[in-house]
């Protein structure tokens, strides 16, 4: 039998969609934005990075970074971000959700400012303390994930509760969307007041000395969102599920949701005893946890693994996707600005029409159909759309297909964000004990991002091409572009698999899904009737 469940935890599960649900999302959801803007955003500018400080006289084609230097400046954030994770999932357990929730947004704006304030007298100088501020900074971002799934699933109603963490998770959507319009801004003013050349007409002329100003602005903008909603982070208490269950002050929880809820909530002391009495208490390592959320923990993670090798694998077709369909002129025909100008424009269409869409299409139906579902069938239409990429390569690389082939891509991307891309978020903040949710969110979002390092950077030498002259400067062969989409076809369907030892959250207070509401059964009921939670 399950316990009695405190009154201030039964009427965050019970309330109303209110004001304070929205104020919550786009709080939490800043530091999404944040991350997304600058992933978004230094994609946007690498190619500039490789003209003005890379440029080699003589050559007939810009300057591009070297693949070791390309892989740092994009790839370092990611391993910030995956210590981030961990480090701060782990703190946010220990200290309270909200005394961590700070120092995320902090870091992140003092480290966006710093990337774009980047010195040194060499190329080297500049990379270098770029890739140090941007670790940093995907430090902090690392530690939004885990804290701002969970401060969102704690405050939520059970009715809502996934539409509002898939709300958090899209603000990811507008913080590409604005990143490329911030490009497209900021390199089309530069290009009005500083015209230049192409460069196969004057390769020294083509990228002006100003240009030197715009990546940097770019960089730093992404600090201008996440800086306005630091106030109003510190202004939110700390969720009562943290309070009642891990601090043990049901009484505080109460006068909080209180004053959040805006109706009276009262605890009754004896009970509040009982259940702090009764609590089962296991640790992350301990042969409890094991038996109970060893195999849930598994599956989040290897799902999150997974799906993050096939998603960020998924801009190594880009530049291939923007040239075949005429939005990316050859480098040389245009200025560096333009260059810019044209890449900002033709990603900003991608993540307008196949990124941003299936965040919302989860947000409306995750509540209706469930996880389990909607992540079942974007890993099942993932693979789908992969081998059918993959299968008959050669026609859609043909003239007159491209189309067809930009069509299916946006499809690949609708479905993983209204699939596991948005649901792997979901899940680890709902089915774990609030002592240690923070703790297993971040591991799973770390299984996630070493996948992701993996997809953009493995990927980026396996889909060179088998022939040694069609490799991209500086690359060895790999197994070409259609093999490559055949070993990510196989990594959706391993997540397919590992979908069934996730458990569906729908409908659930976070004690039923967790298994919270059993914890003093298991303690008190003797050993050969003991039950095992779903």
């Amino acid at each position: 039998m399950a316990r009695d469940q405190l009154e201030v935890l039964s009427a965050l599960d019970l309330a109303k969609t209110q004001w304070y649900h929205f104020t919550a999302i786009v709080i939490a959801g800043m530091g999404f934005f944040t991350d997304a803007y600058d992933l978004f955003s230094i994609s946007l500018v690498t190619k500039l990075l490789g003209r003005i400080y890379y440029y080699e006289p003589g050559s007939s084609t810009p300057g591009t970074l070297p693949p070791n230097v390309s892989a740092a400046v994009n790839g370092v954030a990611f391993c910030g971000t995956l210590s981030g994770q961990l480090f701060f999932g782990w703190l946010g357990d220990k200290m309270g959700r909200k005394r961590v929730y700070g120092m995320t947004l902090m870091m992140m704006v003092i480290c966006c400012v710093a990337s774009g304030l980047s010195f040194g007298h060499t190329a080297k100088g500049v990379m270098s303390t770029l890739c140090f501020f941007r670790f940093w900074l995907g430090f902090g971002i690392g530690g939004d994930y885990p804290l701002s799934a969970t401060i969102m699933s704690e405050y939520a109603n059970k009715k809502t509760r996934g539409a509002f963490i898939a709300a958090v998770f899209a603000m990811q959507g507008f913080g590409n969307i604005t990143g490329g319009i911030v490009a497209l801004i900021v390199s089309a003013s530069f290009k009005a007041k500083y015209k230049a050349p192409a460069y196969e007409v004057d390769p020294v002329a083509s990228t002006p000395p100003e240009c030197d100003y715009v990546w940097r602005i770019v960089l730093m903008f992404g600090a201008i969102p996440a800086l306005m909603t630091y106030y109003w982070r510190m202004k939110m208490p700390e969720t009562a599920r943290y309070t009642a269950l891990v601090a043990k002050n049901a009484k505080q929880a109460a006068a909080d949701m209180t004053t959040v809820l805006q109706v009276d909530i009262e605890e009754d002391p004896t009970k509040v005893a009982e259940l702090s009495n009764s609590r089962v208490q296991f640790g992350l390592f301990s042969k409890e946890f094991l038996r109970r959320h060893g195999l849930h923990l598994m599956g989040t993670a290897v799902c999150w693994f997974v799906l993050d090798i096939a998603f960020y694998s998924q801009n190594l077709f880009q530049k291939d996707i923007f040239s075949a369909v005429g939005w990316l002129p050859k480098a040389k025909t245009m200025s560096a600005l333009e260059e810019v100008f044209k890449i900002a424009r033709a990603q900003s269409l991608v993540a307008l029409c196949g990124t941003i869409p299936g965040y919302w299409f989860t947000v409306a139906f995750i509540d209706i159909i469930g996880r389990f579902v909607i992540q079942m069938m974007g890993f099942f239409m993932m693979t789908v759309f992969m081998l059918g990429l993959a299968i008959p390569y050669h026609h859609w690389t043909t003239k007159g297909n491209h189309i067809g082939f930009v069509v299916m891509y946006a499809f690949t991307f609708f479905f993983a964000n209204f699939g596991p891309n948005s649901t792997t978020f979901i899940v680890p903040a709902e089915i774990f004990p609030a002592r240690l949710r923070s703790t297993c969110h971040g591991i799973s979002a770390a299984s996630g991002k070493a996948g992701a390092i993996i997809g953009a950077f493995g990927f980026l030498y396996a889909a060179q091409s088998t022939d040694p002259t069609k490799t991209d400067p500086g690359y060895p062969t790999g197994i070409g572009i259609r093999n490559s989409l055949f070993v990510l076809a196989g990594c959706n369907l391993i997540g397919l698999v590992f979908t069934f030892f996730v458990p569906e959250a729908k409908g659930k207070s976070l004690e039923e899904a967790s298994g919270e509401n059993e914890e003093e059964v298991a303690e008190t009921e003797p050993r050969h009737t003991r039950t095992v939670p779903v």
